[in-house]
């Protein structure tokens, strides 16, 4: 497959901009996708987590397995992570808002009379404008700079803290593997790692392998006791991506497969459980 892309210089801008921030927070809201917890967390903000408390956020719980989540969930309260499962596009439960407003500030930088100050992180596409909209909403007062704060960075009085705005796209693994199996969760752009029959393929034999073929058989009633590339042309059949003559478009019916995966479209699945991380590794 051609070499993963990621912008590093974007990325290096989004590390800088949170550094020079830090020192104003009080609190790290780390966005990740329910799918893949571990695959989706952010790799360079380590050294800024240390001196900051940092709540995980597990968007898109609506499309991850259930009993998965829930693995995820008893794992982060093992390790006194506090951690949250949500479906973005519904109100924040109270419990999130009332803990936020309540937090112990770790350090005395926080005076008791302000409010908490905190800001939304996380990898491409998981869901950060998503929750930093809720915790703003829809009419979110901007209460202009922050003494000592570095300049152009916004703040917004939100329902349980103030938020900064976006200090910026943290970088996801490095491992190029891990960028391919992020595709399959929408976390990239699969064009940029490979074909999209490449991408539909290497994704069939993963969950076949790991006891999903449902996740490929249910909406569509295919037959998934094949190789997987066949798996590709009977979608492809399925959904009339057809080349002129008769031939499959395996191109058109590999991004299918992968647009209507992540998208939920083939029901709840979840890539990683506490009990086996690194499921990239895998992946040749």
């Amino acid at each position: 497959m051609p070499r993963t892309v990621w912008y590093p210089g974007h990325m290096a801008k989004g590390r800088r901009e949170l550094s020079a921030l830090a020192g104003a927070l009080d609190l790290l809201l780390e966005v990740r996708d329910a799918r893949a917890p571990s695959l989706t967390a952010s790799r360079s903000a380590d050294d800024i987590q240390q001196s900051l408390p940092v709540w995980i956020i597990l968007s898109k719980a609506d499309l991850a397995d259930a009993s998965a989540t829930k693995e995820w969930l008893e794992y982060f309260k093992g390790r006194n992570i506090p951690a949250w499962a949500l479906d973005l596009r519904k109100d924040l439960p109270a419990s999130l808002k009332s803990a936020i407003s309540n937090m112990t500030p770790s350090s005395s930088s926080r005076a008791r009379y302000r409010d908490v100050r905190a800001a939304v992180i996380g990898t491409p596409n998981v869901g950060k404008s998503t929750l930093l909209n809720r915790l703003v909403g829809r009419r979110a007062a901007l209460v202009g700079g922050v003494p000592g704060v570095t300049k152009g960075v916004s703040w917004f009085k939100g329902q349980c803290c103030l938020v900064a705005d976006s200090p910026g796209i943290l970088d996801p693994h490095s491992d190029k593997r891990a960028h391919r199996m992020l595709a399959w969760i929408g976390s990239t752009r699969g064009q940029v790692i490979g074909s999209w029959e490449d991408h539909a393929a290497e994704c069939a034999d993963f969950l076949l392998r790991h006891g999903m073929s449902r996740i490929l058989s249910g909406v569509w009633e295919i037959d998934t006791d094949c190789e997987p590339r066949e798996i590709i042309e009977r979608v492809g059949i399925r959904l009339g991506r057809l080349l002129p003559g008769g031939g499959v478009d395996t191109e058109a019916a590999g991004k299918a497969i992968i647009d209507a995966l992540y998208s939920g479209k083939l029901g709840r699945f979840t890539l990683e459980r506490p009990s086996s991380l690194s499921p990239w590794e895998e992946l040749a």
